[in-house]
């Protein structure tokens, strides 16, 4: 009897044995899905994170593609600016043919300078009088009093301003006209150009 009692034990010995089995494997399963998301998870960021870095790469090379010519160009506004005040004091209607074809040449050559400069995606800044102050694009070297403009508004070019792709490479130095100016306001001198039209 004692035999058959303990043959009776034992499958149940042996049905806990199977069922703390059943929650080690349950366990090390969730343990394994837990890992898995977590490696999957990691994966995803090292992924997005190596995406970024790609499409940061690619916009500094079309960066440095699109404004790699700033450097020279800013050697080249010196070569413009001494074009432009030859130019200004260049004879033009001059008797002597020699003196004639000079000016003529520095005009070209001015031209010339201009055209390369578009093509390579440089855009000169030079604003008319009356134009409002725009400190993104101008800079301001003094301000004087003026019955022409009104207040706040460029009223003289001293140097060209340039940009490159919409990039300011070098802003337009302007005078800029007072907040005393008794210059016809900016709506004013709009629709008078729009009456005399």
């Amino acid at each position: 009897m004692s035999k058959h009692k303990m043959s009776d034990d034992q499958p149940e010995a042996n049905g806990h044995d199977l069922e703390g089995e059943g929650g080690a494997e349950e366990d090390a399963v969730a343990a394994l899905r837990a890992e898995t998301a977590t490696l999957k998870d990691q994966a995803l960021r090292y992924a997005a994170e190596a995406e970024n870095t790609r499409r940061r790469a690619e916009r500094e090379i079309n960066d440095a593609r699109a404004y790699a010519i700033s450097s020279f160009a800013r050697d080249l506004f010196g070569v413009a600016d001494n074009l432009a005040r030859a130019l200004e004091h260049a004879p033009k209607d001059a008797e002597d043919p020699l003196t004639r074809s000079l000016a003529v040449g520095l005009e070209m050559t001015q031209n010339a300078l201009a055209a390369a400069f578009e093509r390579n995606g440089l855009k000169t800044i030079d604003p008319e009088p009356g134009t409002k102050f725009d400190p993104h694009q101008h800079q301001a070297m003094m301000e004087q009093t003026s019955e022409a403009v009104a207040p706040g508004a460029v009223i003289q070019v001293l140097q060209t301003g340039y940009e490159l792709h919409g990039r300011i490479v070098r802003p337009a130095m302007v005078v800029v006209a007072a907040k005393d100016s008794r210059g016809p306001a900016a709506g004013e001198s709009a629709s008078a150009e729009a009456a005399e039209d």
